[in-house]
């Protein structure tokens, strides 16, 4: 059995991992990357290869055709017609596959450029400090100074819909080979909204079944309106206060109870289960190291150290928020604390997106959730229907949201729902992260016409100062 043995070993080649090899390479650290791959992962993990980017090619292709067919039917508010769109799905594919080639050829030559070895194949943990891998030329063994942890997250099926035939996780409709005529989505969080927007545009006969009141329960129904607004324009039909209850006898319908009414067969083609993600934490024999856990997570202090002496743990992993750019920022974190550099991860806020339609990005607190925490607070919100930009990109519905402390005017959190306000999120973040207060953005000049004028104008607006509203 052959043996490696470096300072650093890094177990998972996702967002954290890829990153903390990076950053440690840099940094001159003798760097092993333990990367399993096959369907679910590669270099760059779950997020580059079947999640994160992927997705939003489909969504982008999604939008193109759904306007394509606007057109065509005359209904473009500038005038345009066109002849009727014909889309092949399969280049469609092709096309979203060539761009996670060129991101994770990217990242391995990022690996390679910082001298990160990289070993391929399931790996498992023997104790704090040693990983066995099994490669497609027999077992190494790896030995490291320091252990970084960074498994990531997988799709969580429900016991009633076992992943397999017509039912698919979000990875699995990811590579479908055709858009199916009748697509049910189980879960109306962020990837079940995304994906069966984008099947809707793309033709499908979309019905999302919900267990929660409302969509999108993890963000305030203020957001979700417009969302809602958009998926009855859609003709997606929405049952909430729904539950599955597994196939039909036939196997070509979903069985759904709702909430004090009879059961109903909903015919099916494909049925996306997209009900949560949990952490990756099987097979690799984690049981055998001494971590303490967080319920189904790796605990980890503020360092992302786990209760184990130079073992740490980034990522999925460790809970929530399941995000991409919050592993990368743990993993170039536990890099420099590795390499004798005093860090700790004290973000204010990390972004979150929902790429809906229209999008969603929040940072920080909502207003409800600073009243929660014992603030007083000032809101200002501006309506996109009076921002100059967003009518002239016929995307008017949405707003931009500021919430600020009522004595001070610290801004606690911001939030917009909206066409591509996605591209907000780094102002918002970093607004929060620099300790802006109402009087810092409002006296910040922001170019015209751009969406990020809403965010001047709510900040106005809290302070009682609005100029177009």
């Amino acid at each position: 059995m052959a043996e490696i043995s470096a300072k650093v070993m890094i177990v998972g080649g996702g967002p954290g991992g890829y990153v903390a090899a990076i950053r440690a390479g840099q940094l001159g650290l003798d760097v092993v990357l333990v990367e399993q791959g096959g369907r679910e992962g590669g270099l760059g993990g779950t997020c580059l290869n079947v999640g994160c980017i992927p997705s939003k090619a489909i969504i982008h292709a999604a939008d193109a055709v759904h306007q394509a067919r606007l057109q065509a039917e005359a209904k473009s508010p500038f005038g345009l017609a066109v002849g009727a769109p014909a889309l092949d799905f399969a280049r469609t594919i092709e096309w979203k596959d060539g761009i996670v080639g060129r991101l994770t050829s990217g990242v391995a030559a990022l690996l390679k450029r910082y001298k990160v070895k990289i070993v391929t194949g399931h790996a498992t943990m023997v104790d704090g400090k040693t990983c066995k891998v099994e490669t497609d030329t027999g077992p190494e063994t790896v030995r490291a100074e320091h252990v970084v942890l960074a498994t990531g997250s997988e799709a969580a099926s429900l016991p009633s819909l076992p992943f397999g035939g017509r039912v698919v996780s979000s990875t699995g409709a990811l590579s479908l080979p055709a858009v199916p005529g009748r697509l049910v989505v189980v879960g109306a969080g962020y990837i079940g909204l995304e994906l069966g927007t984008a099947f809707a545009k793309l033709g499908a006969k979309v019905t999302v079944v919900e267990a929660a009141e409302r969509i999108l329960p993890a963000y305030d129904s203020e957001l979700t309106r417009p969302v809602v607004r958009r998926l009855r324009a859609l003709g997606v039909e929405v049952l909430t206060g729904a539950r599955a209850s597994g196939l039909s006898e036939a196997g070509d319908a979903l069985r759904v109870t709702p909430q004090g009414g009879a059961m109903r067969e909903i015919a099916a083609d494909t049925i996306l289960v997209a009900t949560g993600r949990r952490a990756r934490t099987a097979g690799l024999g984690l049981d055998r190291l001494d971590l303490t856990m967080s319920g189904a997570f790796v605990a980890i202090d503020e360092r992302c150290a786990t209760s184990m002496y130079n073992v740490w743990a980034v990522g999925d992993l460790t809970g929530e928020p399941m995000l991409a750019h919050r592993a990368m920022a743990q993993g170039a974190m536990v890099a420099e604390i590795i390499a004798g550099h005093r860090r700790t991860f004290d973000a204010v806020a990390i972004p979150a997106v929902c790429f809906t339609d229209p999008e969603i990005v929040t940072a920080g607190l909502s207003p409800d959730a600073a009243r929660a925490a014992g603030h007083d607070v000032h809101v200002g919100t501006f309506p996109f229907a009076a921002n100059g930009r967003a009518l002239t990109l016929d995307a008017e519905d949405g707003f931009v949201r500021v919430t600020a402390r009522a004595d001070n005017h610290l801004v606690l959190g911001i939030a917009a729902v909206g066409a591509g306000v996605s591209e907000l999120s780094a102002a918002f973040g970093l607004a929060l992260e620099m300790g802006a207060r109402l009087e810092d953005i409002a006296g910040t000049i922001h170019a015209h016409p751009t969406l990020g004028e809403a965010f001047h104008e709510a900040s106005l607006r809290a302070l009682g100062e609005a100029l177009h509203v």
